[in-house]
């Protein structure tokens, strides 16, 4: 697939089959993750991988809405970055979620960016402490969202170019 294909079609999917990603397909996600750009080359950012279907499902509750599809993903990526190494840990984490989720269009695998950072569990605790929490992370570490990845349940049809809201450009 071209970039520019890829980039149409990317989608925020939501219902999965229950089949699994191969090995291939997932090493090559986390890879595209592992090479996105971060601010001086500080690489703030480390991937947790969930294939345990209670954690997913826990994961799932992490947010008051917005984080269900965790449930029924196939795996879920964990993005977190120290906050210690650069302070740009928002920016980076931010980039290689994006690359992830390009990669992931591009390979047929449905994902949807489910942000953590600045979101509320449903009892009104901090999303990120409650990922932090479950996953035993060190306070340094800091969660910008979760990239739930799953075989299309829906296909979803493909942004087009006339989509683009050219208003929205100013020129100086």
């Amino acid at each position: 697939m071209e970039l520019t294909d890829t980039m149409l079609k990317r989608r925020s999917i939501r219902q999965y089959k229950d089949e699994a990603i191969s090995e291939d397909k997932l090493k090559r996600i986390l890879q595209a993750g592992l090479i996105a750009p971060t601010s001086m080359n500080r690489k703030p950012c480390e991937f947790i991988v969930v294939e345990d279907k209670a954690m997913l499902k826990q994961l799932s509750q992490v947010k008051e809405y917005g984080s269900a599809m965790i449930a029924d993903s196939s795996v879920a990526i964990v993005v977190i970055a120290s906050e210690r190494k650069a302070d740009t840990w928002i920016e980076d984490s931010s980039i290689a979620l994006s690359y992830m989720s390009l990669m992931a269009t591009d390979l047929g695998i449905g994902n949807c960016w489910c942000q953590v950072h600045l979101r509320k569990t449903g009892d009104g605790r901090d999303a990120e402490e409650a990922v932090r929490q479950l996953l035993s992370l060190a306070d340094e570490y800091r969660i910008v969202g979760i990239l739930p990845l799953g075989i299309p349940a829906v296909e979803a049809e493909p942004h087009t170019w006339d989509e683009a809201d050219l208003a929205k450009v100013q020129y100086r």
